[in-house]
């Protein structure tokens, strides 16, 4: 009697879930090791960048370019505050 599969057993490789789990555990690894400093840069940043805002508003956005750094400044605040939203949140609640 033939066999049902089409291929031998030898040209069958490795599992492909073992080799999904290893990766998967090293990414979740690698998120986990890196979120704490993210947010740490992200919390500190979102505090630091309206001061940057202050000169531009100071000079006026009647120009362009001054508008539109103004505009991207904002977006990177509000990327900033976010991302770093959970920082040291876990401190002084329990």
């Amino acid at each position: 009697m033939s066999n049902p599969s089409p291929l031998s057993n030898e040209s069958v490789g490795p599992s492909r879930s073992d080799a999904d789990r290893r990766s998967s555990r090293f990414v979740s690894a690698l998120r986990r090791s890196l979120k704490g400093p993210l947010q740490f840069v992200s919390f500190w940043s979102a505090i630091a960048l309206p001061f940057v805002h202050l000169p531009l508003l100071a000079q006026g956005l009647g120009d362009p370019q001054t508008t539109l750094a103004f505009l991207v400044l904002l977006v990177v605040n509000a990327c900033a505050l976010y991302v770093g939203h959970g920082y040291k949140r876990d401190v002084g609640h329990g």
